[in-house]
């Protein structure tokens, strides 16, 4: 007989991201297996989104980069470990990972971290810091980029674990009966519905590229070439404040209001996939998975993102999607300019090849069950 999982997951806050979703999701998952989840964070929109009858929500601050609060997190992570008998600790954050590496070893408890991303270094002392990562009894890396990062870069001669991150597909379904009329979706974004509609949701922050997708825009208008395009950026600026005045003067300054729209929070992003034509993934950085890119192939819409990171794995080029120069704005114009002259039974075939990759290869199930079996060989 199984010994039951008695799982805590620890990250920074529970907002709206790619780590903070596969959190969310795998913890949903463990309850549902009737073993106990919890999450520790200090806090975050996303925890709405949890039945805390279900999955026990800890809130302290273990976001802090302070020493001294990662020190003194040591002891409340064994508090819990020890009075919840918890007996797996999932990681997903250097700063927590820390506190969670010395209270496993004081409670003898198996460490589990997620590899969430490059982690870039500029020396020594950085990379140390980023070691936490590798130190846990399993390592999990959600694409083979981070995949491979590891081993190019760390001295870790353990096994690395491959877990394709994985969306839940009923919910990015063309078919989910939620969705909103593409008509009522446009019209409240001020858009006609014989526009050519570009969409780049994620975040507000420099490197998800909407300062690139601003220019090339303005390159397009600039060529006389937008004619009936129109764009869409989601994003929440998470505090960046001064990124999204300075995108939004970008915007007043060039004349571009007509064409672009920023837009802090849709209420249903699969209602935002099926309102638009093309998605774009524009980071100028690499994306370690790139939820976007496959969230926008589960809704059967055309994706153009940027050949780097994660998205080289999850777009097959040309058939589910397409792939444009990261650093070449002009290389981007091109493509759009192209992909809004294609035939809509060419984008039609091209979404359901891309859902039936996603199907395949990125299920939130296959997550959650690879994942499960990692926690089984643990305890």
């Amino acid at each position: 007989m199984d010994k039951k999982i008695r799982l805590l997951q620890v990250i920074p806050r529970l907002d709206v991201g790619g780590a903070e979703t596969g959190c969310k999701d795998i913890a949903k998952f463990i309850a549902n297996q009737n073993y106990f989840s919890a999450i520790l964070c200090s806090g975050g929109e996303q925890i709405e989104k949890l039945d805390q009858s279900e999955v026990k929500i800890f809130k302290f601050s273990v976001q802090s980069k302070n020493p001294f609060i990662i020190f003194f997190n040591i002891f409340i992570i064994l508090f819990i470990v020890l009075f919840y008998k918890i007996n797996i600790i999932h990681v997903r954050s250097r700063a927590p990972a820390w506190s969670c590496y010395f209270a496993g070893k004081l409670s003898g408890v198996s460490l589990v971290s997620t590899f969430h991303g490059t982690y870039n270094f500029s020396n020594f002392l950085k990379k140390f810091y980023n070691s936490v990562m590798l130190r846990g009894n399993i390592v999990i890396a959600g694409s083979k980029f981070i995949f491979d990062h590891i081993k190019n870069n760390y001295n870790h001669t353990k096994p690395v674990s491959f877990i394709p991150r994985g969306i839940d597909t009923n919910y990015f379904s063309p078919k989910n009966p939620k969705i909103e009329q593409l008509n009522s979706v446009r019209s409240r974004w001020g858009i006609e519905n014989n526009n050519f509609v570009i969409l780049l949701p994620g975040r507000l922050t420099f490197w998800k590229g909407q300062f690139f997708f601003l220019n090339t825009l303005l390159f397009l208008k600039q060529e006389k070439l937008l004619n009936n395009i129109k764009a869409i950026i989601i994003g929440d600026d998470q505090g960046r404040t001064e990124y999204r005045e300075y995108l939004l003067n970008f915007i007043r300054h060039h004349q571009l209001e007509n064409d672009v729209k920023i837009i802090s929070h849709e209420i249903s992003m699969p209602s935002a996939y099926n309102a638009c034509d093309l998605v774009l993934s524009a980071s100028i950085e690499p994306e370690a998975f790139g939820r976007v890119a496959v969230e926008a192939q589960a809704m059967e819409k055309p994706i153009l993102a940027s050949n780097i990171g994660g998205s080289n794995e999850t777009i097959i080029d040309g058939q589910t999607g397409w792939l444009f120069k990261s650093d070449d704005e002009k290389d981007l114009a091109k493509m759009i300019i192209e992909i809004s002259k294609k035939d809509k039974s060419f984008l039609k075939n091209l979404g359901e090849k891309g859902r039936a990759n996603v199907i395949n290869n990125y299920t939130l199930e296959q997550m959650c069950s690879k994942t499960l079996e990692i926690y089984k060989s643990l305890v």
